[in-house]
């Protein structure tokens, strides 16, 4: 009866219209902070309620919300903002399917292929656009698997769960505000992508903000002036082996990496002039967070090797640098040892048509540590690779994406009924 059930469901998959719906929904501009994300989840409501699910689609209060303490932060400003959850059944689902609808701004036009970044073009079986990968693609399969499980006409023993988000790429609003309103689950996949690998597991990262000072002079008269730049490659090189420190052992989970956990500067601002030393050095970058590391504790080392870099230079002892920490904090997260979810996702993509996949940790931070702190057990598999993510060649294998609708349609299947 059970392989009944599971040739029923993916008999009703619609290859098809996935791929239609993805082209969709590329076509939605949906770039953080702007109207399109709205637009994205009235979109992907629509589509619930089409399917036949009970649907919350609910504005955001974002002044609730952003003063709660345990906010994760936001990097762009939003006045509105939408919650959207699809469920089929009552009581507390047995799974649920999260993705972002929030896309990052695509840059410089001229450097996309065709000139249009949300073209949804499709050439030789690769959909391109900025989504593509990360992460409508993802969204577009595990809807495709639910309107199957509808149109199989099995019934669920357990509910069945959608929850689409924005503000992932800036910190985690809307997984945040889902989570508050009291939508959870049992287990928890997020479609992000992954290149056929299975993550169970994500380290962390922090925005940090360094403001280094100096003493201004004319350029000719340098050595009256103490030049923030110079100053600045102090902390920079203190930086540098912060950095090596906490890469010495990582987990077992990101030994694979070349670098679990990096902390790279993003953006330098100094000067004003050219022939005058800079009295002043803003620089921005990214810190990673140790798997299971608490983020107090990151911030701690980081603190401690700034204020002892200061602490060896005269100038920059009585006049430290000041740390800020502007953006998202992404903690890590990681699912429990031995949860089964890890080992249905395994079965399910091998019985969906793939081989065994490697079971591996990202080093970049998620939407998974925020349902692990929920206690939802959580993992992340899903079409595309993220190294094609928020670049200007973003694309996705359409074939990735009809795999991973049927291994979704299988563990719902198997996860609820």
């Amino acid at each position: 009866m059970s392989a009944d059930v599971e040739r029923a469901v993916l008999a009703a998959l619609d290859d098809d219209l996935i791929v239609e719906e993805l082209r969709e929904l590329v076509r939605i501009p949906s770039v953080d902070g702007t109207a399109g994300e709205n637009v994205a989840q009235e979109w992907v409501a629509g589509r619930l309620h089409g399917l036949g699910m009970a649907v919350d689609h609910w504005q955001l209060d974002l002044p609730a919300v952003t003063s709660d303490p345990a906010f994760p932060g936001m990097e762009v400003p939003r006045s509105d903002a939408w919650g959207c959850v699809g469920t089929l059944g009552e009581g507390v689902p047995g799974l649920v399917f999260n993705g972002h609808v929030d896309v990052v701004p695509p840059g410089d036009l001229a450097l996309w292929p065709d000139g249009d970044p949300y073209s949804a073009r499709v050439s030789d079986g690769i959909m391109w656009g900025r989504g593509t990968c990360d992460m409508k693609s993802g969204i577009a399969a595990f809807l495709g698997a639910v309107r199957a499980v509808v149109a199989s006409g099995i019934e669920l023993r357990r509910p069945l769960a959608v929850h689409t988000v924005v503000g992932e790429e800036d910190g985690g609003l809307g997984t945040f505000a889902t989570l508050r309103r009291g939508h959870s689950g049992a287990a928890c996949l997020i479609a992000e992508p992954t290149a056929g690998t299975v993550i169970p597991a994500n380290a962390g990262s922090l925005t940090f903000r360094l403001e280094v000072p100096g003493l201004a002079s004319h350029g000719s008269t340098r050595t009256r002036g103490v030049s923030a730049i110079e100053k600045f490659e102090l902390i920079h090189a203190a930086l540098r082996e912060l950095e090596a420190g906490r890469n010495r052992a990582p987990h077992p989970l990101l030994e694979h990496l070349d670098l679990a956990y990096p902390l790279s500067i993003g953006t330098i601002h100094s000067g004003d002039w050219a022939s005058t030393v800079p009295d002043l050095l803003v620089a921005e970058g990214r810190y990673g967070v140790r798997l299971g590391e608490p983020v107090e504790d990151a911030l701690a080392a980081f603190a401690d090797a700034v204020a002892a870099a200061c602490e060896k230079d005269d100038w920059l002892r009585d006049r430290p640098v000041k740390a800020t920490w502007p953006g998202g904090v992404f903690a890590s997260g990681q699912l429990p040892d031995g949860d089964p979810l890890l080992d249905d996702t395994l079965r399910a993509v091998v019985d969906a048509g793939a081989g065994a996949p490697e079971v591996r940790g990202g080093p970049y931070g998620s939407d998974l540590r925020q349902y692990a702190a929920a206690g939802v057990p959580t993992l992340q598999y899903g079409p595309g690779d993220v190294r094609y993510a928020h670049a200007t060649d973003e694309h996705v294998a359409l074939a990735e994406v009809l795999h991973c609708a049927r291994v979704y349609a299988l563990l719902a299947v198997r996860r609820c009924s």
